[in-house]
């Protein structure tokens, strides 16, 4: 499969949601029936919005603006893309995806606050703002958008329209990463092309913009059914950092999220003796990005999420369980960089969710 044709499947990717009004806010007899919508992998909930409210509107107060989501009752941080919540909170995919809907009482203490598509945009645009700095050293493209250009840009996201994004995105000259076994192509949109027959190619230097959602299962869980649900925040580890690729170096994506994980897999750092020289500039720019980041998303009004606590491991025999991205489980083996270009979302951030089997877990 090219590059080309996975970038579209993902864009084509959506969720089948039944839609429930919560109880406490039913005010008719009988209560209305579940919305059922086909929700954009790519897109954000509240953006249903507009589909939602009038399909419950015989019970809703005039004026009604505030809407938010929950899942088994943990509410759905409004700026985490639909179909990473789906992998995320969903060990064994549920389809339809039961969620239920508020129109009232936001938890304030829990998500950000959202004001409709203007903050679900302006977060897109930081991400984008901060995926810029990280492969390319500055944001500059991006902070020099015109208007239109990023009205257009951000019409194609809503509109699942890729040719557009493309053509827009190609601007911002934001290239990932490229390697041997890939090949460009002549198609729109650059696609590169993967030899299934010759995975011995080797990475060219880049740095992939990761944003990586892990939880925890113990030693006992065998099957993800068994797991216990995520109920709370407080369960997932969220790591916001940048995975580079060497020269000449072939990097797997099992290779690639253990790098990610140095806590539980510290054999496995990307740092070698080869590339320990430069470790000391790359955590200097990293934390230099970092904090360009966050003073930018202050700047727009936005938060990112807050990464967790530091967990230790007293045993090495540390399993990973699951990795899941745009809702499929790709082979460990496979090239990280193919991975990368295929399957990031439109923020060029590339989202992956993590199931971690531990022995032993002591949160400090």
């Amino acid at each position: 499969m090219t590059n080309w044709e996975a970038r579209k499947f993902v864009w084509q990717g959506a969720i089948p949601l039944q839609i429930h009004l919560h109880e406490s806010e039913v005010t008719t007899v009988p209560s209305p029936p579940p919305a059922l919508i086909l929700a954009p992998r790519l897109g954000y909930l509240p953006l249903l919005a507009s589909q939602i409210k009038p399909h419950f509107s015989s019970t809703l107060p005039p004026g009604v603006d505030t809407i938010w989501f929950e899942y088994r009752g943990l509410p759905l941080k409004w700026y985490v893309p639909t179909g990473v919540l789906f992998d995320l909170l969903c060990a064994e995919p549920e389809r339809p995806w039961n969620l239920t809907v508020h129109f009232r009482g936001y938890p304030g203490t829990i998500l950000l606050p959202c004001e409709g598509e203007d903050s679900i945009k302006w977060n897109f645009i930081n991400s984008l703002k901060e995926a810029a700095y990280i492969i390319n050293g500055n944001c500059k493209n991006v902070m020099n958008m015109s208007q239109a250009d990023q009205v257009e840009l951000w019409r194609s996201v809503l509109n699942g329209n890729l040719e557009v994004f493309v053509r827009v995105s190609s601007k911002l000259k934001l290239g990932i990463v490229s390697d041997e076994y890939t090949v460009t192509s002549n198609s729109l949109g650059s696609g590169l092309c993967v030899d299934e027959t010759d995975h011995a190619g080797r990475d060219k230097a880049g740095r992939v913009p990761i944003r990586l959602y892990v939880w925890s299962v113990s030693e006992d869980v065998n099957d993800l059914e068994d797991a216990p649900p995520i109920d709370t925040w407080d369960k997932i580890a969220y790591i916001n950092q940048p995975v580079n690729c060497q020269e000449g170096k072939c990097l797997t994506l099992h290779d690639a999220v253990k790098s990610l994980l140095p806590e539980y897999f510290p054999e496995n750092s990307l740092a070698d003796e080869e590339s320990s020289k430069q470790k000391g500039e790359e955590e200097e720019e990293t934390q230099t990005s970092v904090e360009d980041d966050a003073s930018m998303a202050k700047d727009v009004g936005e938060v990112l999420c807050k990464p967790t606590k530091s967990c230790n491991i007293s045993d090495d025999n540390v399993e990973i369980k699951l990795i899941r991205i745009q809702g499929i489980e790709p082979k460990p083996e496979i090239p990280f960089s193919w991975v990368a270009n295929s399957l990031m979302n439109p923020d060029y951030f590339l989202h992956i969710c993590v199931c971690l089997k531990v022995p032993r877990l002591k949160i400090q």
